[in-house]
């Protein structure tokens, strides 16, 4: 196979076209199958009918020459034949052009070991969704326990909170079938190396039970929070159509061990599971199960993470930046990304960003607020919005111990709550720049799931983290023009960016002093969003599939 990196083709949008379907959509954009083999026969010195098999494996859009806006394709051929194409590639001389390096993905052969019980996977967020599932299709019969409930049930608890029902502490937007990127538009971009396949391999599976084909190339993907509802579910029908089971409504309250081995784990205080293989793919907002942890001696250490405020401007600013204005109304919602080194050394960046999406009340913890970003597929929302977010360290909330992190949240949660009565609180950015209260004017708008007020977002933050904030914000308005603008509203607080907490982990993966307990994902400190969680989850699979065999 070979790999052209860097094509480009000029972008040519028919504006009737627009006028009937609205604004265009990816499939509208990027050049047919035909077009892409001949430019890349053109490119080679080849017949475009030498080209056997043809798939794009990246796809953005360059506008930095804007007007003029171009698609930029990683293209994957095959000629069929190794040696011709190996002989091609040498003769054309070409940096972007080489033979492939795709790694196809395998799981691996089963292991010798007896599995006396079967294992048992606790959350079913990504990481425990794709544990779950690699063990089940390759016939482990694994066991999958949710403190929540299913993604159907959840949805509707979800929805009743946000019009002003009352909190369900398992059956939030952080606990449920899917965890808590199912609120969260679905983004799937990543930047762990993927050497092994198991990024594309997660993606194949989410294609397979319903996400866009999209997803396989787009360089910044997403699913939308409406469709990953049904991936999630269409994957644990998967699960249970191999013999395993699903379990809701069932929170860990203990693990039993023998020997430093685990024996069996107890779940809502009464129900007794058998097991040798426990995987804790908890999430990070398991703080109750981080207490029971620390309790029982399980080794773990505060982590760096980052918090902030959700910030929101309206789309066609965002897309006008992006594309120029005389696209911003005819292509997709446009997403960015930002990063700044402030003066004191903090980093500042953008972090879930929701093109057309919505802030969302994410909280988890009664008289504790926190917020998220989610979008529907189609993105259609008026507003843009991310969460801008300061880097914070164990040095910055010592004195606790393993869960000085975890406090620190809390802590920020429980002002958060304070300020509007449990109502998401916001400002205008330029209000907050002079720490004076916010007005609701009419100007523009939040959108946001949930109930919300004005207010003083000011204090909210530890005062160095507002300057940083501050100047963050300052710098991003160099490289977005408008983005620091007086009515840009902000929304507090973004506390649950990734987990405060690592739990210790030998090359086995399993923790060092109880055998058999495998710590994983984003809860854990070793993911970073769905699909990091979601390849840790399919590594995990891989080392108790690689130690037993099948039979118990």
């Amino acid at each position: 196979m070979i790999t052209i990196n860097q094509l480009k083709s000029e972008i040519i949008l028919d504006k009737n076209k627009v006028n009937v379907k609205g604004r265009l959509g990816v499939s509208d954009i990027i050049d047919n199958e035909d077009i892409l083999r001949k430019k890349a026969a053109r490119l080679l010195g080849i017949n475009a009918a030498d080209i056997k098999t043809l798939e794009i494996i990246r796809h953005s859009i360059d506008a930095r020459k804007k007007p003029r806006l171009f698609n930029v394709y990683t293209l994957e051929l095959g000629l069929g034949s190794k040696a011709r194409e190996e002989k091609l590639v040498k003769r054309c001389r070409n940096n972007n052009i080489s033979i492939s390096n795709t790694v196809v993905y395998r799981f691996p052969n089963a292991g010798v070991e007896e599995m006396r019980h079967r294992p048992v996977i606790v959350g079913m967020g990504p990481a425990g969704l794709f544990c779950g599932y690699m063990l089940a299709v390759n016939g482990y019969k694994p066991i999958m326990i949710e403190r929540g409930y299913d993604v159907e049930t959840r949805t509707r608890d979800v929805e009743a909170f946000w019009n002003g029902g009352s909190l369900k502490p398992n059956s939030n937007v952080q606990f449920g079938e899917g965890g808590a990127g199912t609120f969260s538009d679905g983004k799937l971009n990543t930047l762990v190396k993927d050497k092994n396949g198991r990024n594309r391999e997660a993606l194949r599976i989410f294609v397979k039970h319903g996400a866009p084909r999209e997803i396989l190339y787009e360089s910044k993907p997403h699913i939308g929070t409406d469709v990953l509802k049904r991936v999630v579910a269409s994957m644990r029908d998967e699960i249970i159509k191999n013999d395993g089971s699903v379990i809701f409504g069932a929170k860990l309250t203990s693990i039993k061990a023998d020997n430093g081995r685990v024996k069996a784990v107890v779940i809502n205080e009464n129900e007794e599971l058998e097991t040798e293989q426990l995987v804790l793919a908890i999430g990070h907002s398991a703080r109750d199960t981080f207490e029971y942890l620390q309790k029982i001696n399980i080794p773990m250490e505060a982590k760096a993470f980052a918090v902030g405020l959700r910030v929101e401007h309206k789309q066609r600013l965002i897309n006008e930046q992006m594309y120029g204005e005389e696209y911003a109304d005819l292509l997709p919602a446009a997403p960015y990304k930002l990063t700044a080194k402030t003066g004191s050394g903090r980093g500042v960046y953008s972090f879930c960003m929701c093109p057309g999406g919505y802030v969302v009340n994410a909280s988890s913890e009664e008289k504790r607020l926190a917020v998220n970003g989610m979008s529907y597929s189609g993105r259609t929302s008026p507003n843009a919005n991310s969460a801008i977010i300061v880097q914070v360290t164990p040095e910055d909330f010592a004195g606790e111990g393993a869960l000085a992190g975890m406090e620190f949240q809390r802590r920020l949660e429980e002002k958060a709550y304070s300020l509007c009565g449990g109502k998401v609180p916001v400002q205008y950015f330029g209000d907050y720049v002079k720490n004076q209260t916010s007005e609701d004017d009419g100007l523009f708008l939040p959108c946001i799931k949930g109930g919300y007020g004005f207010t003083n977002l000011r204090g909210l933050l530890p005062a160095e983290c507002e300057a940083a904030f501050i100047e963050g914000m300052g710098q991003f308005d160099r490289a977005i023009e408008g983005f620091a603008g007086e009515k840009a509203i902000l929304a507090g607080i973004e506390s649950r960016t990734s987990s405060p907490i690592r739990i210790s982990r030998n090359d086995t993966l399993q923790c060092p002093v109880l055998r058999g307990l495998y710590p994983c994902g984003e809860g854990a400190g070793y993911a970073g969003g769905i699909t990091s969680a979601a390849m840790d989850g399919i590594l995990v699979a891989e080392r108790i599939a690689e130690r037993y065999r099948q039979a118990y």
